[in-house]
């Protein structure tokens, strides 16, 4: 059995209770971190916000999941095998997101957080379950070179070089759709309004820290009181 490196394991918990505090997810949703070329840990098969101590599970990119993981692993699994770069995995229930996808709609790059999607995020037009390989290695097709995939009526899922990229790609997406819903409920025309190409190949940067601060947003609350103040 493969032994769970420690920091991981805490590195995809503090993921999935910052991604369930930040309202990305409920009761469902899952995230994962690489391992190596071979194999990735996904988080406990619980709600993500009420993960404590719960230890995370080691699963193969190839073959079947292990006892107890969730039917939906198999996204991660087929993603990774597709993505040599990606190294982290969050599978998200976004309302706002979830929303626009019931009509088919994924939002365009209006902002600087909706830039790392431009021009749009790819939609899955499908909203069953994903718990067959033939859907999951067709969705990660889908996802192709993107940063995130849109799945119809059924939330998204985000990719990143680690899972602190990916979690912040999760934020970033839901406040990408959050913009685009509110200039439609306004009247606005959503042909209107977007970034042009130089504007969004400025805004697509993850130097400045961007990347940092936003995991920091998203875990801080996490910490005890006294470790905070330490570090300040």
């Amino acid at each position: 059995m493969d032994r769970l490196d420690p920091v991981l394991d805490e590195r995809v918990r503090l993921a999935a209770r910052g991604l369930g505090r930040a309202g990305l997810v409920h009761a469902f949703g899952h995230c994962s971190a690489r391992v190596d070329a071979e194999k990735f840990l996904v988080c406990a098969p619980m709600p993500m916000g009420l993960i404590r101590d719960e230890p995370g599970t080691i699963v193969s990119v190839e073959g079947d999941l292990p006892s107890g993981v969730l039917g939906e692993v198999r996204a991660h699994q087929a993603i990774y095998r597709a993505r040599p770069d990606v190294g982290g995995i969050c599978r998200i229930m976004p309302p706002a997101t979830m929303a626009l996808s019931t009509m088919g709609i994924t939002p365009a790059a209006r902002h600087g957080l909706g830039a790392y999607f431009a021009p749009a995020p790819p939609l899955w037009n499908d909203p069953r379950l994903l718990r067959d390989s033939e859907s999951a290695s067709r969705l990660a097709t889908t996802l192709g070179s993107a940063s995130a995939v849109v799945m119809r009526a059924n939330g998204a899922i985000t990719v990143g070089r680690d899972i602190e990229e990916a979690a912040t790609f999760a934020f970033f997406l839901e406040d990408a759709a959050r913009v685009e819903r509110d200039i439609r409920s306004m009247g606005f025309d959503p042909a209107t309004g977007l970034l042009d190409a130089c504007e969004i190949r400025a805004r697509q940067t993850l130097s400045g820290g961007v990347v940092e601060r936003l995991w920091q947003w998203l875990t801080e609350w996490q910490q005890p009181e006294d470790s905070r103040a330490a570090s300040r």
